[in-house]
């Protein structure tokens, strides 16, 4: 094998997936992506099927295009690992063929979930304080759901995984997998770090369909010459154990340690705090997952929409800035950043009501609103409405941060924010100014990928740990200090924002407005 070593990240999300090729120290080398949809079968209204043979065929062809662009020798490839959204499962029959699968946008299991909650009162919390997961998002519905419309597959099924581990299965033939993912299917004993069938049996599904667990940053084989043959990866590279987007994104921006705390900010946006001990919130406000770091779990909050509110902002009201960057110029989010970085903190007083505070036992969501404003288009205007849209992320963050406070008694010193918001540095002081807190932002914005790698790289010997990984590869682009005179305007509005959304919540509730979404069951 050549000197130099790479890695590389096959990162599968809801829309896409992409190969992406590393060096040793976390530069990327070039990328090869591919967008997908998923299918609703018209017999189900709510599926959303996951096609794994196209699919496959498309991340196969991912891999060809980075290796075409890289000129690489398939040989210095040392390891490969993956990542991909999480909650999307997958079902295989006894010959190890897939049968069943879907993404993790499938909404079809609605009447399962009540059907759960009416098998026993207080079972969906008997489960969340072994699980930390509650019916919202978890793969015991689905499954009820195969059981009942799909007998025959639910007859056939001899295993289940994750999206993640479907493709380390593609690529080495090994059938496995792993906590970091594997635990948001709500059938994981998170402490243990491993499948808990009995969690199953409770819910009257099977117990013997878990393959082994490998944690993330473990091998789990070689190359298959099957998939060599399909993609041009040589047999001698090392499939390792990834892990869930989420995760592997703080693996990406350096976040591996008790205390640590990140934002990752997407058309969803995630907090996550880090913990050596997993304690479960009494009140089962909040999920509670396995970290891709072995012995590390983390608190996850997450706020619902804020990329694509801003979207839909963009493409509804913002023509004009649409026309500027089609034509050449800045792109349209930067334009409308820099209008907002003119409208002061707290925006006038305007506040907006997209997503709630995270309630995982009870999740839902009161219909879009922006209140408290007045017919002065020198003050309301669209750059006020767009920092608006900013804050109220932002605002949501600290409502995740007192949660998550409340449940673990701690603090984090800062955060890191990443992904796509953070590309923002008007959205990134903000964030600094609600928050009250430090916030760092890393030179790679879509962590993900990175984070799969260093998994490959840490079993391939190329790093000596998680934390060598990261100490090696995560460089800062930029850090913002808390303001003291923003930080004053944004403790006044966050409390006039919440007695906002409680109120709309109501109205929702009371079926005046619709809620924006709400989970199975609630």
């Amino acid at each position: 094998m050549a000197s130099k070593k790479y890695l590389m990240a096959i990162d599968a999300g809801t829309g896409s997936a992409r190969a992406v090729l590393f060096d040793e120290s976390g530069r990327q080398v070039a990328v090869s992506q591919a967008e997908w949809s998923h299918k609703e079968d018209p017999r189900f209204p709510g599926s959303m099927d996951f096609d794994v043979e196209g699919n496959w065929k498309l991340i196969a062809g991912c891999v060809r295009g980075v290796l075409e662009k890289s000129g690489v020798d398939p040989r210095s490839i040392a390891a490969i690992a993956t990542t991909s959204m999480r909650e999307a499962i997958v079902l295989y029959d006894g010959e190890g063929r897939e049968i069943w699968a879907c993404a993790n946008v499938d909404a079809r299991s609605s009447a399962e979930v009540v059907k759960l909650m009416r098998l026993r009162p207080g079972i969906e919390e008997e489960l969340y304080a072994v699980s930390g997961q509650t019916f919202s998002l978890n793969a015991l519905p689905r499954l009820l759901w195969v059981k009942e419309n799909l007998p025959d597959v639910y007859e056939s099924v001899r295993a289940v995984n994750m999206l993640n581990d479907w493709i380390a299965y593609k690529l080495s033939g090994v059938l496995t997998a792993e906590p970091s993912n594997g635990c948001t299917s709500g059938i994981f004993d998170i402490a243990a770090r491993k499948w808990r069938p009995e969690i199953a049996a409770s819910c009257g599904l099977r117990t013997d369909i878990y393959p082994a667990v490998t944690e993330s940053g473990e091998a789990i084989g070689r190359v298959s010459a099957e998939c060599a043959a399909l993609t041009g990866l040589s047999t001698e590279t090392l499939v390792v154990s990834g892990g869930g987007d989420a995760q592997l994104g703080c693996v990406g921006v350096g976040a591996v340690a008790d205390g640590q705390a990140a934002v990752l900010g997407g058309s969803f946006w995630q907090y996550e705090f880090n913990t050596s001990v997993p304690v479960m919130d009494p009140k089962c406000r909040v999920r509670v997952n396995c970290h891709a770091v072995p012995g590390v779990f983390q608190y996850e909050a997450i706020a619902f929409f804020p990329g694509l509110v801003m979207r839909w902002f963009r493409d509804a009201f913002c023509f004009e800035e649409k026309r500027v960057e089609a034509e050449g110029g800045p792109d349209a989010y930067m334009q409308l950043a820099e209008g907002a970085s003119k409208v002061p903190a707290g925006s006038h007083g305007m506040m907006c009501a997209f997503s709630d505070v995270m309630n995982y036992i009870a999740w839902k969501h009161a219909a879009p609103t922006f209140s408290n404003f007045s017919l002065d288009p020198a003050k309301f205007n669209k750059y006020t409405f767009f920092r608006s849209l900013m804050e109220n992320a932002a605002l949501v963050t600290r409502g995740h941060l007192r949660l998550v406070e409340e449940v673990t008694g701690r603090r984090p010193d800062g955060i890191v924010f990443a992904n796509g918001a953070s590309k923002s540095p008007v959205w990134s002081r903000i964030m600094a100014d609600v928050l009250g807190l430090s916030v760092r932002v890393p030179e790679v914005k879509e962590a993900s990928a990175l984070g799969a790698a260093l998994c490959a790289g840490v079993a391939a010997g190329v790093y000596e740990n998680m934390e060598d990984a990261v100490r090696r590869t995560v460089r800062w682009d930029a850090s913002y200090e808390p303001r003291p005179e923003n930080r004053k305007v944004y403790d006044d509005l966050y409390d006039k924002w919440r007695a906002l959304y409680g109120a709309q919540l109501k109205l929702a509730d009371e079926g005046v407005t619709a809620h924006m979404w709400r989970a199975p069951g609630v």
